[in-house]
């Protein structure tokens, strides 16, 4: 199939090809126009990682990072991601060296997870997030949390990761 132009038309009965940048590697796959980005990578690219919780944009768990900001899968069409670059939790060890990062290694440490379905969607809102405020209170890394919902672990192993990885304990965080 032919690369989707702008002058192609989405038709709805029509899948259409979609090339993305996934993790670092180029990949095309095919998508009726309203398929949601979070399906396209599971079921047609085999990015197994990103979780389908709520459907609704609320829980998180299909968090990805799209042209490196954090993003839910759920709500974006894969077709509105051609050309994009698609990181998955997948990619975060790819992109160190095949190693876990130390945001990976605070939540082993801290037991940061219990069932593990929320946790890429954790790990890559945190990932953005950390690059863009590399030391927060723990006040603002709630905030930043409350936008994922976590049945297993009460949160309070996440924050200690994060104050972990960043350098400060939550004694510090909570004077900051």
């Amino acid at each position: 199939m032919p690369p989707l132009t702008s002058t192609s038309p989405l038709t709805a009965e029509t899948r259409h090809a979609v090339s993305i940048v996934l993790n670092g590697a180029p990949r095309t796959g095919h998508a009726h126009p309203r398929l949601l980005l979070s399906d396209f990578l599971r079921h047609e690219l085999g990015a197994h990682g990103t979780r389908v919780g709520c459907e609704h944009g609320v829980c998180g768990a299909c968090t990805v990072r799209i042209d490196g900001v954090a993003a839910r899968a759920c709500l974006t069409l894969a077709v509105q991601a051609e050309g994009r670059r698609i990181d998955t939790i997948e990619g975060l060890t790819r992109a160190n060296g095949g190693c876990m990062t130390a945001l990976q290694e605070a939540f082993r440490r801290h037991h940061a997870l219990q069932c593990g379905f929320c946790t890429a969607g954790i790990l890559m809102s945190l990932t953005d997030y950390l690059g863009r405020n590399p030391k927060p209170t723990e006040e603002e890394l709630r905030d930043m949390l409350s936008g994922h919902l976590c049945r297993c672990t009460g949160y309070a192993g996440i924050v200690r990761a994060v104050m972990d990885v960043t350098g400060r304990t939550r004694t510090e965080a909570a004077h900051v």
